[in-house]
């Protein structure tokens, strides 16, 4: 392990020493997802985690949308902040994995207000007429593009969009990048700075967070 690398452990370990504790049942799911998945890199894992509860507590929203549930840590953070009637609509592909969250969602206080849907976002995004007060988008980079423009309508003025993983491993500084998921992500960060009916700021944490206002 690299100085650098050693140093940024410790300071992972720093932040999550002083943050909020998360609750048992994420301690469990985050310990089943190590031990049962094959990318459990792609959990939003603790900093992240509680970064959505507090985002999601502020807000207090009626309707929560996320696109990419992977084992449902980032779902049951965005709950908590969830209004007494409100709801969340999660949403993922992966049908082999859906066993997880699915275990998870049933036993948390939370389960009457998320609505688990094994369906693509886009079919989804284009047949709904619901507006949506938060959303959390961590699945394919390819189609972050497409997905920006078909929330964009769903959304009302104070909206939150966060998008994960946009700086990419750094590779979001390549000038002209050959993977179609890293200019897709550029694109994205791009239309969305330029774009008059938001207000963003991207995040540093983790892989880089674009947190995103609706005006």
């Amino acid at each position: 392990m690299s100085f650098f690398e050693e140093n940024c452990a410790e300071m992972d370990r720093y932040l999550e020493n002083h943050a909020s504790a998360e609750p048992d049942i994420l301690k469990r799911l985050r310990r089943e997802t190590f031990q049962k998945t094959t990318q459990p890199h792609m959990i939003s894992g603790y900093q992240q985690g509680r970064l959505l509860t507090i985002l999601s507590k502020i807000i207090q929203p009626e309707n929560i949308l996320e696109i990419g549930t992977f084992t449902g840590y980032a779902t049951l953070c965005l709950a908590e902040g969830l209004s007494k009637d409100g709801k969340i609509t999660t949403l993922d592909v992966n049908g082999e994995l859906a066993y997880l969250p699915e275990k998870y969602f049933a036993e948390s206080e939370f389960s009457h207000q998320i609505d688990f849907k094994l369906q693509d976002a886009k079919v989804f995004l284009k047949e709904t007429a619901e507006v949506f007060d938060l959303v959390f988008i961590d699945a394919d980079k390819e189609n972050y593009v497409e997905y920006l423009n078909l929330i964009k309508p769903r959304l009302k003025s104070g909206s939150i969009i966060l998008f994960d993983n946009v700086l990419w491993y750094g590779k979001v500084l390549d000038e002209n990048p050959k993977q179609l998921s890293t200019q897709k992500i550029k694109e994205l960060n791009d239309l969305v700075a330029q774009d008059e009916d938001f207000e963003n700021l991207i995040l540093p944490l983790r892989d880089g967070v674009n947190l995103i206002r609706k005006k």
